[in-house]
């Protein structure tokens, strides 16, 4: 397995919850990573489309399943694939009773966090899903 150093990776994060946003926000910048919040995938949809078109693009997005007033990760996960086909997308949810979370990988994520989870959790799967590039 080959390092693949956060430095300057740029990560996308989707989810409403304003005090998760705020955690990962500061894991993510603890970590090396570059991040950028949004609170529905539509949000997440425009600015992962603006960033690949200005040639600075997201290298991962952690996108949460359920969203109360927006698209949910679900949709959101669809809309980017059609952006982008290589675009690599983290589900990072709590519903851990969805179908979408035990058949991720059907549903075009590379991966899946279960929340709670700790920050070497998600530098190993921010590491794994990045080194697919």
């Amino acid at each position: 397995m080959k390092n693949v150093s956060p430095k300057g990776h740029r990560i996308l994060l989707m989810d409403d919850d304003r005090l998760f946003r705020w955690s990962m926000l500061k894991m993510l910048g603890d970590g090396g990573y570059v991040c950028c919040e949004t609170v529905n995938g539509e949000e997440a949809v425009d600015h992962y489309r603006e960033a690949k078109e200005c040639g600075c693009p997201f290298d991962a997005v952690l996108l949460d399943l359920n969203i109360i007033n927006g698209m949910g990760g679900k949709a959101a996960v669809r809309k980017l694939l059609e952006i982008d086909a290589d675009a690599r997308v983290i589900l990072a949810s709590g519903d851990v009773t969805s179908p979408v979370i035990a058949s991720f990988k059907d549903y075009g994520f590379k991966a899946v966090l279960n929340k709670p989870f700790t920050m070497e959790e998600l530098y190993h799967t921010l590491q794994q899903v990045l080194e697919e590039c």
